[in-house]
């Protein structure tokens, strides 16, 4: 028996598909010619005329030395800026620019001050620029900043172990006691451990956000901030249901320290940032509001553990992924610091933590149903408000 084609089918390289390829292409070139158009006719010079040019001015980064004060300064305006004078304390003062001339949008110069600061006073810088646009600076607290040596990165190292390792290490030493616990005290530490996850959550976006603000207008950071927490959230779901199933065990585990080391990584950021212009005083009571604010991190990691017999160097490198971050970031904020970075590190972090919120979530319930209960109990609730309680109460101890 045979068979004819069909008139309404074409072959991949028929005029049908020639045709569609033309259709395809031309709201291209339309889009490109009206863009040549646009910017050879420049309809918005007459608008731009009767207005003054817009001037933006983003300190990023304060140091400073024995040779004075050393600014670096971001430009966001519509027009190349200048820098016409600098005021220090109400004077005016002399300074030097690297590079030298007008800023054009997003460049980051360097201002150089020979100014004789007095440590532990404030001191208050305006720029002034050819306009008469003045934008405003305070320096909290004068104080020498870091200088990238061996004994100050050592040093920075033990503050970032001390806020991040030391608390998660102390933490999941409680392993041995979670294992002894029934159903009903695991879904008490389950929930507590969301209600942790979910302060840090909201903690993580309030700084990503408050820091979004700091950075210069152009880098459209708060955008940024969401777009940044919410892509981070789906890839790590994607990734972590890539067998077709939520991750369990180790797995969850993993994903928790992962969480939990991004958050200490913008936490470690935070506070190099303050150390390195002398707005926090890193103190042994502060130290010590760290270790008891972050101990729960590590309760929370162990506790999809409790059913398991995991190797000793599952738990050191648990914990290693949770707390070492805060070390990098401690370096990179005493010595690096800008706030556009460190507002999408926060925001990253965010994200990750929501994949895990949603994570243990998920396995709360499911352990609620095995157990023949639901996940919706007043034990799930009372964990769930003492995990944001400690939480909060904790960090009432940590003020920078």
């Amino acid at each position: 028996m045979s068979t004819r084609p069909s008139k309404s089918g074409t072959s991949a390289s028929g005029p049908g598909s020639l045709r569609s390829l033309a259709w395809l292409l031309l709201p291209l070139i339309g889009l490109g010619l009206f863009l040549v158009l646009l910017f050879r006719s420049d309809p918005l010079a007459l608008l731009s005329d009767m207005a003054p040019p817009l001037e933006e001015l983003t300190v990023e980064q304060t140091l400073l030395d024995d040779n004075g004060i050393t600014l670096w300064v971001r430009a966001d305006g519509s027009e190349p800026m200048h820098i016409a004078q600098i005021q220090v304390d109400g004077a005016f003062w002399q300074f030097s620019q690297t590079p030298a001339g007008p800023i054009d949008r997003l460049d980051l110069v360097r201002l150089d001050l020979p100014y004789p600061w007095v440590a532990g006073e404030p001191h208050f810088i305006t720029l002034i620029t050819n306009s008469g646009t003045t934008f405003d600076h305070e320096i909290a607290v004068a104080l020498p900043s870091p200088k990238a040596s061996a004994e100050q990165f050592i040093g920075l190292a033990v503050i970032g172990i001390f806020i991040g390792l030391v608390p998660v290490a102390l933490g999941m030493l409680s392993y041995p006691a979670l294992r002894r616990s029934g159903s009903g005290s695991l879904q008490f530490l389950l929930a507590l451990t969301v209600g942790l996850l979910v302060f840090l959550l909201i903690d993580t976006l309030g700084e990503a956000l408050e820091l979004a603000d700091e950075a210069a207008g152009a880098f459209k950071s708060p955008t940024l901030v969401w777009a940044a927490a919410i892509g981070t959230f789906l890839l790590l779901l994607v990734i972590g249901r890539r067998k077709g199933e939520a991750p369990t065990g180790t797995g969850l585990a993993g994903y928790l320290s992962l969480g939990i080391g991004l958050h200490n990584l913008g936490e470690g950021l935070a506070v190099g940032a303050a150390f390195a212009v002398g707005e926090t005083a890193l103190g042994t009571f502060l130290l010590v509001g760290f270790v008891l604010h972050n101990i729960t991190e590590g309760i929370g990691i162990v506790a999809p553990l409790v059913n398991k017999r995991p190797a000793t160097w599952v738990f050191v490198a648990l914990a290693l992924l949770a707390g070492l971050p805060a070390v990098f970031g401690v370096w990179v904020g005493a010595f690096a610091f800008a706030p556009q970075w460190a507002s999408l590190f926060f925001a990253i972090g965010a994200g990750a933590i929501l994949q895990v919120v949603f994570e243990v979530s998920a396995y709360l319930s499911r352990r609620s149903a095995e157990a023949g209960g639901s996940w919706l109990s007043l034990t799930s609730l009372s964990g769930f408000l003492v995990g944001l309680a400690v939480m909060y109460g904790t960090a009432l101890l940590v003020t920078a």
